[in-house]
């Protein structure tokens, strides 16, 4: 296998068109999300062209509960589905680092990245 690194303006232009490519996908608020992004039949970031009646079937049902309870139930399936088909390869999982000092108080990385400094403070 040869692995070309591409710069993004580049691999963007066409990346749903690559053999094998690989792009790093963060979280969502709720999984649900990631899945109708990546795997939904016709979505724009469906990368894999994945194309499944049955799981988006049951991926519109687990979109259209509130109840967690409930939804968990549903996304058993949804996520059986996805394992059954082997549609995805996960190479690696991405190690985050965040650096951090005593003296800052309340301070934590948030899944998404984002900086709420408002409960956090400095120890004088």
């Amino acid at each position: 296998m040869k692995r070309t690194v591409l710069p993004g303006s580049t691999f963007w232009n066409d990346w749903t068109k690559y053999p094998y490519s690989m792009t790093i996908w963060y979280m969502r608020p709720l999984g649900v999300q990631v899945l109708a992004l990546g795997y939904r039949t016709g979505e724009a970031w469906n990368e894999t062209a994945y194309s499944n009646p049955d799981f988006d079937a049951k991926l519109k049902q687990a979109l259209s509960l509130i109840d967690v309870a409930k939804r968990k139930e549903v996304m058993k399936d949804v996520e059986q589905i996805l394992q059954d088909s082997g549609v995805i390869i996960q190479p690696f999982w991405q190690k985050l680092y965040s650096h951090m000092n005593k003296k800052v108080k309340n301070y934590g990385v948030h899944q998404t990245f984002e900086m709420d400094l408002q409960n956090v403070w400095l120890e004088g």
